[in-house]
């Protein structure tokens, strides 16, 4: 991104700043490296703080219907405590650590939808602003890849992937939202179950799975979901049958089992859950539902509509519209 200067809260002349991070996608849990360029303005001024936040555009459900909004899942000290020359170039080299339960953006190189950024804000004699936002691409880990591509592999397809302001509770979930990632049963469930919807809560030892089954009314009964709670270990990657142990979760899921299963595999079911805050929304900026252009690992791949800098664009507009800063 070239350089922005700051008109806002820093006055006309500031400084100008241009954030770039290295090439390639992210991991949840894993490092983000890049710099902070800045050129100094018509005066000289003392940067006493560069801050970076990771922001993610989320679905949040009012009292009348869902809208997006934008919220701060990091935030980052990276540099500041020096004097910034007029019209002089500082650069501040940074490495930081993003939560392990930082949603994934896409998977082979195909976007999901979630729209992430990296946000960099200046701190200059007490004011505050934004200087430079950057979108964020990031990967699935092994383990979310492997479960991913065994729902692909048992002929479930890709709807749609969100991000939703809440939490799921019976979980250790730390974020202010998660993300859920809606599936298509195949032509064998599609009787049972209308879709299913699946989260990962990743933590370092490994991951926590969501699975909601959304299942359809019969004659004599009304439709309702079912939520189960699984995890997996990090370390199984490698061994697990996955196409085996998803396909038993999924059973046990669209079944509506209620009782405890047995431990096996490094893999435990805690019974059923509840996710608390909004439920389901329309699809996060960029992703048109159910219009599947290609297949990746078995998993069908939703169309992109709006390039993610235009959902970035918007998002710092709305904000500009919106006045100063929160302080």
């Amino acid at each position: 991104m070239v350089f922005k200067k700051l008109l806002g809260a820093l006055g006309v002349g500031g400084p100008s700043v241009d954030t770039v991070l290295e090439p390639g996608p992210a991991l949840p849990g894993g490092l983000v490296t890049g710099e902070v360029r800045l050129r100094g303005g018509g005066s000289d001024v003392t940067v006493d703080r560069i801050s970076l936040l990771l922001v993610a555009r989320v679905e949040m459900e009012g009292q009348d219907e869902e809208h997006e909004g934008t919220v701060v899942l990091e935030q980052f000290t990276v540099g500041g405590g020096f004097r910034l020359a007029e019209e002089a170039e500082h650069t501040v080299p940074f490495t930081v650590t993003l939560p392990w339960e930082t949603p994934i953006t896409e998977l082979h190189g195909q976007h999901l939808g979630p729209v992430l950024g990296i946000r960099t804000e200046l701190e200059v004699a007490g004011a505050r602003d934004k200087g430079d936002l950057d979108a964020l691409a990031v990967g699935p880990l092994p383990a979310q890849e492997a479960i991913l591509e065994a729902f692909g592999q048992l002929g479930y397809a890709f709807r749609s992937a969100d991000l939703e302001l809440g939490h799921i509770r019976g979980t250790g979930q730390q974020l202010p939202c998660y993300q859920e990632i809606e599936i298509l049963p195949p032509a064998g469930h599609a009787h049972a179950v209308n879709e299913i919807e699946v989260t990962f809560i990743a933590t370092p030892g490994g991951l926590e799975i969501v699975i909601e089954a959304d299942k359809r009314a019969g004659l004599f009964s009304d439709g309702h979901d079912t939520v189960h709670r699984f995890t997996a270990s990090h370390h199984a990657v490698p061994h697990a049958d996955w196409n085996a142990q998803v396909d038993a979760w999924l059973k046990e899921v669209i079944a509506g089992h209620d009782a405890r299963a047995t431990p096996h595999s490094g893999v435990e079911h805690h019974g059923d859950q509840h996710r608390s805050g909004p439920g389901t929304g329309a699809v996060v900026a960029g992703v048109a539902a159910g219009v599947a252009v290609g297949v990746v690992g078995g998993m069908v791949a939703a169309e992109v509509v709006d390039e993610i800098g235009d959902a970035f664009e918007d998002e710092e507009d709305d904000e500009d519209a919106g006045g100063d800063d929160e302080g």
